[in-house]
């Protein structure tokens, strides 16, 4: 039997897992990445760190799971999406940490650029909202401040890359610099209706052609990782960015699909066939995973901080020692009290879109302890991603299309059971887990599988798609719309 390794290169883990050809894990390894903060708001990864971690845990899954190289048909990588790395062409060395998705550190920039008239043309271009958030800014930044960085890549002797092409050029010792378009649209520089690097949006952050990869399917050939680094040379065949992975991986091919993974942030995305669909209610058109050289579309929603709020209860807090006993805890209480959390601490993302915001707890009474707010956290997760759908269901109206019937849900937080069956209270609509959750990594593994020939289409792949359990709602929606106009009044104190 044949098998296909994802490299799934996550915000805070590098994991790496093996399937079989119908898509059950037979083997996951996964290392903690260490974070840096400099200073509040930038958050950096060591881009070296990333890369042994990465093949340190595709080894070791090897191992594991009792196979050799010459068993893995194809490798697939997904990845954290807006993480800007810069490295020497011929070194590999990097010539600054990675700055990851979540800095603030290029908002003023972002501001100038608002200024000057930028918002529309890069909205109309990339589907993707002026912010901090996604590459371009990130790599500007790079350039304008690391001494020498910006003459060394006018003289073509730096590459930039997100965290997938930083790993492509690694498994290929530098013969391959190469994104997919999932990865490039989330740059603010990729005209996502040509599919191609826009000259005037590089010439508007004064960025070199030269620094940029060349742009492929989600499912193509991405040239072969080679023998030194795993045992044999295996075809990298699948690459996309995590979000657009998941939906891949969780079968959502058609227009109105839409999943929500609950990482490190939240992210909601809702495929929109081929139908570039402009979001009225704060959200984002992006391009989804593709198998052909023809554009697909998804709207997205960006929870900035959804599992993290755990780790902040686990590490800020220290309310639990374990991540796994938040649920315990938050089941201690029948309810949060009235205590509301809103764990905006890196800024508020969709549908709101205030960097500025930092978090808040509010309706604290004397009788609240910190099982109230273990589960207000908790709630928190729900709440942002409700907000979503919310403004989902609003745009998909305003298009004609029909609403959403249920929400497909992965990423470690969707084991929780009460988080799960909250979620399905708030939206009105059944939430279903696969059986499979890792749903990123299986995403790669697909696109991987198609592009080798394991898999023939994506109705076969739609067939592999299982359900675990159904989250139908219990709430009445008088209670619904109580619980989301406090959340609202919640935001509203935060962002004031």
């Amino acid at each position: 039997m044949s098998y296909l390794l994802a490299l799934d290169q996550g915000t805070s883990s590098s994991r790496s897992i093996v399937f079989d050809t119908r898509g059950t894990i037979q083997a996951m390894v996964q290392m903690e990445l260490p974070q840096i903060y400099p200073q509040p708001g930038w958050v950096e990864h060591d881009a070296n760190t990333i890369w042994q971690m990465q093949r340190a845990t595709a080894c070791q899954a090897l191992e594991k799971a009792g196979i050799t190289a010459a068993q893995v048909h194809a490798i697939g990588i997904t990845n954290q999406r807006e993480t800007t790395v810069v490295w020497d062409r011929k070194t590999g060395t990097p010539i600054h940490h990675a700055i990851v998705w979540q800095d603030r550190r290029t908002e003023p920039l972002c501001a100038e650029l608002r200024a000057q008239g930028w918002a529309d043309p890069i909205r109309s271009k990339t589907g993707l909202l002026l912010d901090a958030y996604f590459s371009g800014t990130k790599l500007k930044w790079l350039l304008d401040n690391i001494p020498g960085a910006r003459a060394r890549a006018a003289n073509g002797e730096l590459a930039f890359g997100t965290v997938d092409s930083w790993l492509i050029w690694n498994l290929t010792e530098g013969r391959v610099h190469a994104t997919d378009v999932s990865n490039a649209s989330r740059t603010m520089l990729f005209n996502v209706h040509t599919n191609q690097w826009d000259t005037e949006l590089l010439a508007a952050l004064d960025i070199p052609v030269s620094l940029m990869p060349s742009v492929q399917p989600s499912a193509s050939h991405f040239g072969e990782a080679s023998p030194s680094q795993l045992g044999r040379a295996i075809p990298i065949g699948g690459v996309a960015g995590d979000q657009q992975s998941a939906l891949f991986g969780q079968a959502c091919f058609r227009a109105g699909m839409t999943k929500n993974t609950y990482g490190t942030g939240c992210f909601m995305l809702m495929h929109t066939g081929t139908a570039f669909q402009t979001s009225g209610n704060g959200l984002i058109a992006t391009s989804a995973a593709q198998t052909t050289a023809a554009p697909e579309f998804a709207l997205e929603g960006s929870v900035f901080v959804g599992g993290a709020v755990v780790q902040w209860l686990r590490d800020g807090l220290h309310a639990i020692d374990h991540s796994a006993q938040v649920q315990a805890l938050a089941e201690s209480v029948p309810d949060s009290g009235g205590v509301m959390v809103v764990p905006a601490f890196t800024g508020l993302g969709a549908p709101y879109w205030k960097p500025d915001a930092r978090g808040s707890i509010t309706g604290l009474s004397r009788g609240s302890t910190l099982a109230h707010i273990a589960r207000a956290a908790l709630e928190s997760i729900a709440f942002q991603s409700a907000a979503l759908l919310q403004a989902m269901a609003r745009d998909a109206a305003s298009a004609g299309s029909a609403p959403v019937s249920e929400l497909r849900v992965d990423g470690g937080a969707c084991v929780n059971n009460l988080l799960m069956q909250f979620q399905a209270d708030l939206l009105g609509i059944a939430v279903v887990r696969p059986v499979v959750t890792e749903t990123t990594a299986l995403g790669a593994a697909y696109l991987a599988g198609l592009t080798t020939g394991v898999y023939q289409g994506t109705e076969e792949l739609s067939a592999l798609w299982r359900a675990e359990r159904r989250f139908e709602p219990t709430m009445s929606r008088a209670q619904v719309q109580e619980h989301m106009q406090r959340w609202e009044h919640a935001v509203h104190q935060t962002i004031l």
